[in-house]
């Protein structure tokens, strides 16, 4: 009775969660204080959170811009950094056979991202423009992707990931500087990428132990947390298009 209790048990949580070695440390031996196990429930767990809490972390971003019609408020070059630390860390972690787990949210967070560079085009009425980069943005994915991209080249771009990543987030900051408001950049999406990269410092060590991997989160955290300290700062702060209509 409790080996038939337990198949559908373990069927859940290895290898998903848990390795069988960990499952029957925790489940078996019932030694439930065995840290490095419970390490990677945690890592594990934080991880698939964290990627399928992307699937929604940036669509209040979309769906504020499309509700306004607008973009004002956003720096294209920032979210265009934004989606090229995204390709590096997605197009490493599948060329170093990564676990799903310790990368997935990059997949998803940059088919939103990519989503909102073109919607920044197409209401600074540069549709054509848009279309193009969305065509020339898939073929240089392929081919990042493919054979013939030497791991030299994928790791210069996973290291470029730092400098992109600092320069987009300053560039943003600048532009709710500038602009004395943050715009339509949603709070949902900045707070849950903050809360993300935060957590991916641990899921990052844990499950790949790349220190480069480990790095990039530790210097995103940092640059979310000061876009999410500026939204704070601007709370309140209205764009002025009522006074331009009275006008």
């Amino acid at each position: 009775m409790a080996a038939e209790a337990d198949g559908p048990l373990k069927r859940l949580l290895v290898p998903i969660l848990l390795p069988e070695k960990c499952y029957d440390q925790l489940f078996v031996q019932w030694d439930l204080l065995h840290v490095p196990c419970l390490k990677i429930l945690l890592s594990k767990g934080l991880g698939l959170g964290i990627v399928a809490g992307s699937l929604l972390v940036k669509l209040p971003q979309v769906f504020k811009i499309l509700g306004a019609k607008s973009a004002e408020g956003l720096s294209l070059q920032s979210v265009m950094l934004e989606l090229v630390a995204l390709t590096g860390t997605m197009v490493y972690s599948i060329t170093n056979n990564f676990p799903f787990s310790s990368w997935g949210e990059a997949l998803f967070l940059m088919l939103q991202t990519i989503t909102i560079c073109f919607l920044v085009m197409h209401y600074r009425g540069q549709t054509v423009k848009g279309v193009a980069f969305l065509a020339c943005y898939g073929l240089v994915l392929l081919v990042l992707l493919s054979p013939l991209t030497p791991l030299t080249v994928v790791t210069l771009l996973q290291a470029s990931n730092v400098p992109a990543v600092v320069v987009g987030r300053l560039l943003q900051a600048a532009t709710n500087y500038h602009n004395g408001h943050t715009g339509q950049l949603s709070a949902i999406t900045v707070f849950l990428l903050f809360g993300g990269s935060l957590a991916r410092i641990f899921t990052s060590i844990q499950e790949t132990g790349d220190p480069l991997m480990a790095g990039t989160f530790v210097v995103s955290s940092l640059c979310n947390g000061l876009i999410a300290a500026q939204l704070l700062f601007y709370w309140n702060a209205r764009p002025p298009h009522r006074q331009k209509r009275a006008e």
